[in-house]
């Protein structure tokens, strides 16, 4: 059937596979790397209790069949060879058959740790990457054209994504509105990157084009995706702009290069196909089988984007399929921050030795300039500027944390900047303390050499030590 190929977008889909193997790798690379003290067996959120009390049916994941921590990092790192091999294009010269269940696997996988992330595991980008990585599998390799549909698929994710982030913004924060909300946002976002104390001090006039140009952007350019070429591949090539615009601007994980990778398959990209035989009918019945899915599937999401009361970024089922995605509703005017101290002091008092831990990615001494680290994913970084925002949501694992804090755990060590005490000698108080903090201005950055300002503003964990270690006078 020569409408259910695109031999035109041959190039598009080799580029379009190589950079979501790699984002897949990123994502890897993260949970290797992080589990053990987040989700790990003595982790702040440990994989053997969640899926103890959820059942498999509304979580499907490998753990429920087996957990233990040198499990897990045999996935995690498996992801990260699988990835490797996808990169350097083993899928090219596997059957049409094994390039499928090569895709498949790191989705699988993924799948897998997603389900039995919980909080750490809770951003829109983990789902937008599961649902890209699916339709991945029947994209195809070397011994078939491209599938319209899936090409067209991936469009309907990408529209999803962007109108959805502009509805969402048009109907909450009325900054939106009035076009003000880049006053407050690079200074107030989750994890502000080396640049964004610059973006931040742009005229205001230029935040209001931003703000004005990023609804254009996306309420407006994603139609034209369903528009033939070259008008689609415009409209793409300005998403790919603007997204490199965000990625300079913050650290938003790989939310904004999985969104480049999708806008990527939508560029047409000049190509001279080779000459490939028929598709096999098997392979044409599977994937619109998966498209007539898909479509059925969207039902919820489109649902939710059109209603007045739409959330952002929500999974319609266990799989990851089909999701609703959305940022920055809303946006804070103040940024706070949890600074967390230890001392060694036998009595904690205000004037004893407090010495403060450092993240690596989140504001704590306001001399350290922000670095960047995206696309790979900070997770602790991230949810303790949750933590700030209300201690609601650190309720469920702020207090291991702390623990582990007093232990001295090397594993959630490893996932700090630096601490403060040696290995051997954990502190024996932990206190947490809420800070106001704010961009300098030009002239204090000249003066001090600081970006930040802090004004300390209450007590948010008082001193605590561990439990049966007694207090000497």
């Amino acid at each position: 059937m020569d409408w259910f190929i695109a031999p035109d977008y041959w190039t598009s889909r080799l580029v379009f596979q190589r950079a979501l193997a790699a984002v897949y790798l990123v994502a890897f690379l993260t949970a290797a790397l992080q589990f053990r003290a987040l989700l790990g067996e003595r982790g702040m959120l440990p994989v053997p209790r969640f899926v103890e009390r959820v059942p498999f049916r509304a979580a499907p994941s490998l753990f429920h069949l087996h957990y233990s921590d040198r499990f897990f990092a045999a996935c995690a790192w498996s992801g990260c060879a699988v990835s490797v091999a996808l990169l350097a294009g083993l899928d090219s010269v596997v059957p049409l058959w094994g390039a499928m269940l090569l895709w498949l696997l790191p989705w699988a996988l993924y799948l897998s740790i997603v389900n039995v992330g919980q909080t750490w595991y809770s951003f829109g980008w983990e789902s937008l990457l599961l649902e890209v990585g699916f339709l991945a599998v029947f994209l195809g390799n070397d011994e078939v054209a491209p599938p319209v549909v899936v090409l067209f698929l991936l469009r309907w994710i990408l529209f999803r994504v962007e109108f959805g982030a502009g509805l969402i913004k048009m109907r909450g924060d009325a900054c939106w509105r009035k076009l003000t909300c880049l006053d407050h946002h690079h200074e107030t976002q989750p994890m502000p990157g080396p640049l964004s104390w610059f973006f931040h001090h742009l005229p205001k006039p230029l935040h209001r084009v931003e703000v004005a140009a990023n609804h254009v952007t996306q309420l407006a350019v994603p139609v034209l995706l369903f528009t033939p070429h070259p008008i689609a591949t415009a409209a793409a090539s300005l998403m790919i702009l603007t997204q490199l615009w965000l990625v300079l601007s913050g650290n938003f994980s790989w939310l904004n290069w999985i969104t480049i990778v999708l806008a990527l398959s939508a560029v047409r990209f000049p190509s001279d196909p080779p000459a490939v035989s028929d598709t096999p009918l098997w392979f044409e019945v599977v994937v619109l089988a998966v498209a007539v899915l898909l479509v059925g599937l969207s039902y919820h999401p489109v649902a939710n984007m059109i209603s007045r009361r739409q959330v952002m970024n929500r999974s319609f089922d266990p799989l990851h399929l089909v999701n609703t995605y959305g940022a920055f509703g809303t946006v804070s005017r103040i940024r706070y921050e949890v600074v967390i101290e230890g001392t060694a002091d036998d009595v904690p008092r205000e004037e004893s030795d407090w010495r403060e831990y450092e993240f690596k990615g989140k504001p704590g001494d306001p001399r350290h300039w922000p670095r960047q680290f995206a696309p790979y994913h900070l997770r602790l970084d991230w949810l303790m500027w949750f933590a700030a925002l209300s201690p609601a949501y650190a309720g469920s694992w702020f207090g291991t944390l702390v623990e582990r804090l007093l232990e001295n755990d090397r594993a959630t060590l490893k996932l700090l900047r630096r601490s403060p005490f040696p290995s051997d000698a954990p502190p024996r108080y932990i206190r947490a303390r809420l800070f106001r903090y704010r961009y300098t201005t030009w002239r204090e950055l000249r003066e001090t050499g600081a970006c930040w300002e802090r004004t300390y503003v209450r007590e948010y964990l008082p001193p605590t030590r561990l439990a049966g270690v007694a207090q000497r006078s």
